[in-house]
């Protein structure tokens, strides 16, 4: 029902635009008729307006996959570096979190580690919204910054990487196995807020999925049993996502570098010196404002992203940013 739902909304949302077209051609028509020039310029007014309306029509169309519309985890993890790849970490999160309340989802933090000194190690968030993992999906991959770091004493050039991997919550419905001895429970002490409990208690649940190397972690709730509980939808969301994988693998072989998350695998690099540059390598979008991206308005590369695979992915040579 949620699916017819769904495409009713789409093919309304088509006729809509194709009804206020065919309006604003017959005004167009008449007013040229009547020699009105007041008639046809409100005419040509409201169909340039309807291409916010298309947009919209062709942003659904690019989210048709499988589980598309299924609310996200997304899961930020610094690279090699210390200091600079946690705080680079924690600039992402933060621009996923910005981008989430500007599209009006809903985010809440089911997992994180801080770093030593600043920044974090890791954390796990859950976006709530029709199509947020269909949006989210484009993300995953080696994110890289090239700052003038703010830790350095001699203000040296420093590179530093982070990684984003979006999969989606799925439902109930869909039936996932798992078998219990694939598996390795740790629990540990929270960190983060909570006060005396987080200190005193071992809350917090990390599974292991030993034959895939999955590992997902909860910290949100006091409850040790609530945390596994979550950390288990997690894991079989990860499994789900990675048979996503497999079946878009068989349709385009291009998408197999997706399973390759290492560091040598980026998908966007972030110039703040000595120049101001957001590039994404796959698509070739960029933009000056890196600003506005690290506070995250990244609709634009997302939608990119989004088109760049409905035609094909095909691979393109995009040097890299020095």
């Amino acid at each position: 029902m949620r699916k017819r739902q769904d495409l009713d909304n789409r093919i309304n949302g088509i006729l809509k635009i194709q009804q206020a077209l065919q309006d604003g051609a017959e005004l167009i028509a008449m007013g040229e008729a009547e020699d009105d020039g007041a008639i046809v310029a409100e005419a040509e007014k409201s169909i340039t307006a309807l291409k916010k309306d298309i947009t919209l029509v062709e942003q659904d169309a690019l989210l048709s996959g499988e589980a598309d519309g299924n609310d996200s985890y997304i899961q930020i993890n610094a690279g090699a570096g210390g200091t600079e790849s946690q705080d680079w970490a924690s600039m992402l999160m933060r621009m996923y979190v910005r981008w989430a309340n500007q599209s009006k989802f809903k985010v809440e933090v089911l997992d994180q580690h801080d770093g030593e000194e600043a920044g974090i190690k890791s954390a796990t968030l859950q976006i709530k919204g029709h199509n947020a993992y269909g949006k989210l999906k484009t993300e995953s991959g080696v994110h890289r910054l090239v700052r003038i770091s703010p830790y350095d004493s001699n203000a040296r050039r420093h590179t530093s990487f982070a990684s984003a991997w979006a999969y989606p919550v799925i439902d109930d419905n869909i039936n996932i196995e798992i078998i219990e001895s694939d598996l390795k429970i740790d629990t540990y002490r929270a960190s983060g807020a909570g006060g005396q409990h987080v200190n005193t208690t071992d809350s917090a649940v990390r599974i292991t999925h030993v034959p895939t190397g999955i590992i997902v972690a909860c910290q949100a709730e006091r409850s040790q049993h609530k945390n596994k509980a979550t950390a288990m939808k997690m894991l079989k969301a990860r499994l789900y996502e990675l048979e996503l994988q497999k079946k878009q693998e068989k349709v385009d072989a291009a998408n197999a570098k997706k399973t390759e998350n290492g560091w040598g695998h980026q998908i966007r690099s972030y110039v703040l010196q000595p120049y101001q540059l957001v590039k994404d390598l796959r698509t070739g979008h960029f933009t000056s404002n890196t600003a506005a991206v690290l506070d995250g308005d990244i609709e634009e590369f997302i939608q990119a992203s989004l088109a760049h695979r409905i035609r094909g992915g095909a691979e393109e040579s995009i040097e890299d940013i020095d």
